[in-house]
């Protein structure tokens, strides 16, 4: 389940719609974990009307440190664009990082496939030694 909370921009804005499309695109490959991601616009100038308007996504992941990047642009849609691109390389290494743990058996694992298998259970804790061969 994806939760995506998106501030400062119109419920009317087309980019609004754009920004919940890809978040939800690029947050489904993550699994069925519950996630949740905010989106914040801001004006970083305030009542000075300039050009500088920051895109902050933070994605939530169940068991991980909160993922947070920000853009500075001249328009939302720039800044939106800036910070999402970051987000897709943060969230590829995130993927990378879990799909190689999973790939490496632990040791309970592989203890219990050698018993599985046949192999005495005494053999199975101990290093196995060379048998020295008598001559």
């Amino acid at each position: 389940m994806i939760t995506i909370e998106i501030q400062g921009l119109p419920s009317w804005s087309a980019l609004r719609a754009r920004v919940a499309q890809q978040l939800t695109h690029a947050l489904r490959p993550l699994g069925d974990a519950p996630v949740r991601a905010k989106v914040t616009f801001v004006d970083g100038d305030g009542p000075k009307h300039g050009v500088r308007i920051r895109c902050a996504l933070t994605v939530r992941l169940p068991h991980r440190p909160v993922v947070r990047v920000e853009q500075l642009s001249d328009t939302p849609t720039r800044a939106f664009r800036g910070s999402f691109a970051t987000l897709e390389r943060q969230l590829k290494k995130y993927r990378e990082r879990r799909t190689e743990r999973r790939r490496r058996p632990k040791k309970y694992y592989v203890a219990k496939r050698l018993l599985a298998e046949g192999l005495p259970p005494d053999l199975v804790g101990r290093p196995r030694r060379a048998v020295p061969e008598d001559g």
